[in-house]
């Protein structure tokens, strides 16, 4: 049995610079995507940033998911979900899925009335199995 992940909405910097961390090493180092495509105007401190709440998931304490929730629409358009990263080490044991709930959760807390994403082409049966 996996490690149970533990899942907050990132207030400080400290949670979002892991945040962080996961999606360097997904996202950049993995995949190769450059830094200026992948940070962008909705990351930095969430005391300030206002256009997207970021989710990150620790299991042991350690960084190990994350994924954001765009909050430029209004309520009556569908949420955006993007950057859903899990460290290489810890995929098959659900923290993805968890991460899309957590972000799920905080859509419907906002009244959103659907959700939208943007999938890079291996991550597509991932998010069909969650409905997509």
């Amino acid at each position: 049995m996996s490690d149970e992940l533990a899942i907050i909405t990132v207030t400080t910097q400290a949670d979002f610079n892991e945040c962080l961390l996961i999606r360097r090493a997904v996202f950049m180092r993995e995949q190769g995507v450059s830094q200026e495509e992948e940070i962008d105007e909705h990351d930095g401190d969430p005391a300030t940033i206002t256009t997207a709440i970021h989710v990150l998931g620790r299991v042991q304490g350690f960084p190990a998911a994350t994924g954001r929730l765009y909050l430029d629409g209004s309520a009556e358009e569908n949420a955006h979900i993007g950057r859903v990263a899990v460290m290489e080490q810890l995929r098959k044991n659900g923290y993805g899925r968890e991460v899309m709930e957590a972000l799920h959760e905080l859509a419907r807390e906002r009244s959103y009335r659907g959700i939208s994403l943007g999938a890079q082409l291996h991550a597509i049966p991932f998010y069909e199995r969650l409905g997509y």
